[in-house]
């Protein structure tokens, strides 16, 4: 099977984490995983949701959005609120990125994530999740070491894959041309201690089998401990 960048079924595309991309935002990365970029800042308020007030808890949560020429054709800004699709995804890192955090350290705070795809060649939720994990890290470790807070936020790194079945294949961290011809479409949100936080799979007008699923989560956990690496390069310690 002919791949882009020439790699196996079971390779990443060539990935990349920028730290510090934007200079005003708490923690900022610029994560480029193929063609695909995604912009993930991070940004800390003292005014968390009026729901959680007196609840001791903080909260974490996601923004995403395509910018108008991320892809072949221009996409129109979503001036009059989030689509469908930008909602699922946003909801989905919202989630990622909560899954593992201890949200009483986090008390009175609002920590926002907001991923702006620069340009899209398939896996954008996915490299929003890796790359929205890192700024948030970044940002919440200023925001202790300002605050003088000893409290442990994170058990556990967060990251995210795609995989996919193409012409009866596994394959791993799927690009648009790939994702858009699957018969089998997945994507993994994995904690660093292995288990997973969600698993999105849907067939594509095809179906799949448990001995097909447990080698597309084989394949996602393989590329997890790769991107893994990236995380904890950028981010050695948990905030």
């Amino acid at each position: 099977m002919q791949r882009s960048y020439n790699r196996s079924v079971s390779q990443l595309r060539p990935l990349k984490l920028t730290p510090d991309f934007v200079s005003c935002a708490e923690g900022s990365v610029l994560i480029e995983v193929g063609k695909t970029r995604v912009l993930c800042n991070a940004s800390l308020s003292t005014k968390p949701p009026q729901w959680l007030e007196g609840s001791g808890k903080g909260w974490i949560t996601a923004e995403y959005s395509l910018l108008p020429r991320s892809t072949n054709s221009r996409v129109q800004r979503e001036r009059k609120g989030a689509s469908g699709r930008t909602q699922e995804i946003q909801r989905l890192i919202g989630r990622s990125l909560r899954a593992t955090a201890d949200l009483s350290a986090i008390d009175g705070v609002l920590a926002t994530v907001d991923c702006d795809v620069i340009e899209a060649d398939g896996g954008t939720r996915t490299a929003s999740i890796v790359g929205g994990f890192v700024a948030l890290g970044l940002a919440l470790q200023k925001w202790k070491q300002e605050n003088n807070i000893q409290t442990q936020i994170f058990k556990d790194y967060v990251t995210a894959v795609s995989v996919g079945i193409l012409n009866g294949t596994p394959i791993l961290d799927l690009d648009y041309v790939e994702d858009s011809s699957a018969e089998v479409d997945m994507n993994l949100v994995v904690a660093s201690n292995g288990s997973f936080i969600e698993i999105q799979g849907t067939g594509e007008e095809a179906t799949y089998t448990r001995s097909e699923l447990n080698a597309l989560l084989d394949m996602g956990e393989i590329g997890a401990k790769e991107l893994l690496k990236a995380q904890r390069n950028l981010l050695p310690e948990l905030p």
